[in-house]
């Protein structure tokens, strides 16, 4: 497990202090408790530090249609109880998380179903709560400890900084992002796989959360999608 141990050594009389901290290798998948998502750290162009595959994933992407590589699609700013779980190949042993057309009231709905929602405001929470993501103590943060959703800014940087201007490029790239694809607000329907990338960001815009998408033809961090859809998660080291 993550952590630091502190270690008493005596030499010649002399005691000193040795810490060692250790980072934990891994993050539980309670889609697939035998198959835990590996924490394995790339640095950027940037000097920033990412981990190398989606949250969920079995590895990371080899091309930008990996099934293996995809993981998980969460709802913005929920926690990983389950909803996020996606099937995405045969023998993945995973199973899509069914869906729910009730609305939380609070940040964390005691089960893992996937809210859905088509009217406004677009949320799996009713009221909405702004303030769930931001950084590595922020409510709801799915990843590891250490690591958060990445910024608005910080993903802008990354498309620059690394060429990614398409499908072929993300998966190239240093961060190896896959076309996992997204799923709908609407009925909970996965779409796209294969052929686009959503993202999320940790921010919020209005009732909707700005994400980083890709295709064939294209790589922006703009835009926004309703923040009861599913979206892959990248997480930044802090």
């Amino acid at each position: 497990s993550a952590g630091t141990a502190n270690f008493a050594i005596n030499i010649g009389g002399q005691t000193c202090t040795l810490s060692r901290t250790v980072s934990a290798s891994s993050v539980p998948n309670v889609c697939n408790t035998s198959n835990p998502t590996a924490i394995v750290d790339v640095v950027s162009t940037t000097g920033k530090t990412w981990m190398d595959r989606n949250l969920g994933a079995t590895r990371a992407a080899t091309s930008s249609t990996d099934v293996q590589s995809y993981g998980s699609l969460y709802q913005w700013g929920r926690g990983s109880d389950g909803h996020q779980c996606v099937n995405r190949y045969t023998g993945d042993g995973v199973t899509t998380s069914s869906t729910t057309s009730t609305n939380s009231s609070t940040d964390t709905p005691g089960h893992g179903n996937f809210i859905k929602e088509g009217s406004s405001p677009y949320d799996w929470r009713v009221p909405q709560n702004t303030n769930l993501w931001q950084g590595v103590s922020g409510t709801n943060n799915p990843c590891p400890s250490g690591y958060r959703l990445p910024t608005e800014a910080e993903w802008s940087a990354e498309l620059t900084a690394l060429s990614i201007t398409n499908v072929s490029t993300a998966a190239s790239s240093v961060l190896k992002l896959p076309s996992a694809g997204r799923r709908s607000n609407i009925d909970g329907s996965l779409l796209y796989a294969g052929s686009f990338g959503y993202y999320w960001s940790s921010a919020v815009s209005g009732s909707d959360a700005p994400r980083m998408h890709f295709n064939n033809s294209s790589a922006i961090m703009g835009g926004t999608s309703y923040r009861a859809s599913g979206h892959s998660v990248r997480c930044i080291k802090n």
